[in-house]
């Protein structure tokens, strides 16, 4: 059922949002290494069986399996002229379930990061990274998402660059932003929460936050610190499963299990985040246990 993220908000509490792509795709057989974009012309299915999977646990928010899809990120798989590809037809997938769906559920333009350091720690410009998300934009709002999402930076320079591609799409289109912090409570590239949320909020984003990290207890204190410096600010937490580790045929675990996760929405909702969801290693088991602790009806509840 087709809706907008600023009708979300309007409708009053949490929004939840769906858990990790490339966990799932993962236990379907994506290789390490592989691209996962690549999934949307060669497994189309298995990638809409995913948001399917979300949707059905009571996610409000999908977002397209198109994290690496940036063309500079492709390069790495040889895949850069079929960015564009990728990205719509990643897009469709997601659109297509979340209007088959029984309650309004938003399509989100995931756009992460390109893996490359701007100059001079690196050998990125700026104008060079802008063209590369401009494209990804284009393509994901072709495809028919309702936001884009730039999600797990680093640097506030990438984060400019892509809300600038962003805009360069499409002037008025909504964008979501949200930063990655590790346990020192800062970005890789030394960006605090509070540092964040001013930069990203003088970027007029409509959400911001944090995602991925180290584990849930990390992205409640990245909210809570974020909510100390503006009551006013629509956040987002969007927590990994808990800590990742090998297991014994050397796949990658993570420790939290539904209830933990079920156990953080409660707690990053008190604290302030109004979208809600999980990042790498959770599941629909994940989603569907928070959806139930924050009090949501999953579909088969309805």
């Amino acid at each position: 059922m087709k809706t907008t993220l600023q009708e979300l908000l309007a409708s009053g509490g949490p929004i939840l949002a769906d858990g990790a792509m490339g966990t799932m795709l993962f236990s379907m057989g994506l290789k390490r290494g592989g691209a996962p974009e690549l999934w949307n012309v060669e497994h189309p299915e298995k990638v809409r069986s995913v948001h399917r999977g979300y949707i059905e646990a009571g996610a409000q928010i999908i977002l397209t399996n198109t994290f690496g899809g940036s063309s500079i990120r492709l390069s790495s798989h040889g895949l850069a002229e079929r960015a564009a590809e990728l990205n719509r037809a990643a897009a469709q997938l997601a659109r297509a379930e979340a209007d088959a769906a029984p309650h309004p559920v938003v399509v989100a333009g995931s756009m992460g990061p390109t893996g490359e350091l701007f100059k001079p720690l690196g050998n990125l410009e700026f104008d060079e990274a802008v063209a590369s998300f401009e494209e990804q934009a284009r393509a994901l709002i072709e495809g028919g998402v309702d936001v884009l999402w730039i999600e797990t930076m680093s640097a506030l320079e990438e984060v400019q660059a892509a809300v600038e591609g962003a805009r360069r799409a499409s002037p008025d289109f909504p964008i979501v932003a949200t930063m990655t912090f590790d346990a020192g409570g800062y970005t890789m590239m030394g960006v605090s929460p509070e540092r964040a949320l001013e930069a990203l909020s003088e970027l007029g984003v409509l959400a911001l936050g944090g995602n991925c990290g180290n584990g849930t207890e990390e992205i409640e204190k990245v909210i809570e610190k974020m909510r100390a410096s503006s009551p006013e600010a629509l956040l987002v937490a969007k927590s990994n499963a808990g800590l990742p580790h090998l297991g014994d045929n050397d796949e990658v675990i993570y420790d939290a299990t539904p209830e933990v996760m079920a156990g953080y929405a409660v707690k990053v909702r008190d604290l302030g985040a109004q979208i809600i969801g999980g990042c790498c290693g959770s599941t629909p088991a994940h989603i569907r246990a928070m959806a139930q602790a924050l009090g949501k009806k999953t579909p088969e509840q309805t």
